[in-house]
């Protein structure tokens, strides 16, 4: 028995979007198209895979138990041409990538565009939201995330630390000193995200400093932070990613340089489960894990 790779990619994504039109769709089919394959699927099976009504689509027994199958079967046509690729220069395909609106914005959307000046013969689609999306019922070959990951099936790398500091415009310091510990902090107008008040800061010794701090603005949102230290409103804790070019157009300063704040989150690439991914996703998240290294160096 042999099986289609389209139609098993086809009644993947209808078991993960619950929807026969909306997978097909994705798939560039026609509604009786999509019904005419899984049809023909299920009876060479000689089984039904789904249960159908007007309200919703849902896997049967047998769907469930097939469903395993079908993702190794993909899994093993990944592996391969994954094998059979002797070029990784010579990749092709859609990506679809998935990433937070700020930092895509910033840092993803430039890697993409040197990225395929390497590789024209990919094609990324890049979607940006605030909000965590599900890259498996979305379809996404990838996400990538800034934070402390939960615990999910989806195969996570680590491209990079995301490393902080203070900083503070020239004309704020100027106006009100500049710190040379942490306690000197407790006397600073602090920009405070997320009810973040205590600042912990590590001198060269590995002794830690935990300093409360204050300040008469705080809010949730980072770019806001950083937007009031350029309005020389206070002392501000910065990803580095975040500000790197205003450090570099001396626009903000770095305060307490001896003393480093340990990183709260990391940047993560997340790919749905699979033994193996398809050969443009893993060269992509090589490069993006060289150019991340070397923009944290």
């Amino acid at each position: 028995m042999s099986f289609d790779p389209g139609t098993l990619k086809l009644f993947l994504r209808i078991a993960a979007l619950g929807a026969f039109a909306k997978a097909g769709r994705e798939l560039a089919l026609s509604p009786t198209a999509t019904t005419q394959r899984i049809k023909a699927l299920e009876a060479e099976l000689g089984v039904t895979l789904f249960n159908r009504t007007t309200r919703a689509v849902a896997l049967t027994a047998d769907g469930k138990v097939f469903m395993t199958h079908a993702t190794r079967i993909l899994e093993s046509i990944e592996d391969a041409r994954s094998e059979l690729a002797a070029d990784r220069q010579n990749i092709s395909g859609e990506l679809r990538v998935a990433g937070s609106a700020s930092f895509g914005r910033r840092h993803i959307a430039p890697c993409i565009a040197e990225f395929l000046q390497t590789h024209p013969q990919v094609s990324v689609r890049l979607e940006l939201s605030d909000n965590i999306v599900d890259i498996v019922e979305k379809g996404f070959d990838l996400a990538l995330r800034i934070g402390t990951l939960s615990s999910s099936s989806l195969v996570a790398r680590k491209l990079a630390d995301n490393p902080r500091l203070l900083v503070a415009s020239p004309a704020y310091l100027e106006r009100a000193g500049t710190p040379q510990t942490p306690a000197e902090l407790a006397a600073h107008n602090c920009l405070v995200l997320a009810d973040n008040h205590h600042w912990k800061l590590r001198d060269q010794s590995g002794k830690l400093h935990e300093q409360k701090v204050h300040g008469n603005f705080s809010t949730n949102y980072g770019e806001m932070i950083t937007e009031a230290a350029l309005a020389n409103a206070g002392i501000a804790l910065k990803s580095i990613w975040d500000i790197r070019y205003l450090l570099a157009q001396r626009k903000l300063i770095p305060v307490l340089e001896d003393y480093t704040i340990e990183p709260a989150w990391s940047l993560w690439a997340l790919r749905p489960p699979g033994k193996v991914a398809p050969l443009r996703v893993s060269v992509f998240i090589d490069f993006l894990h060289t150019k991340f290294q070397t923009l944290h160096a």
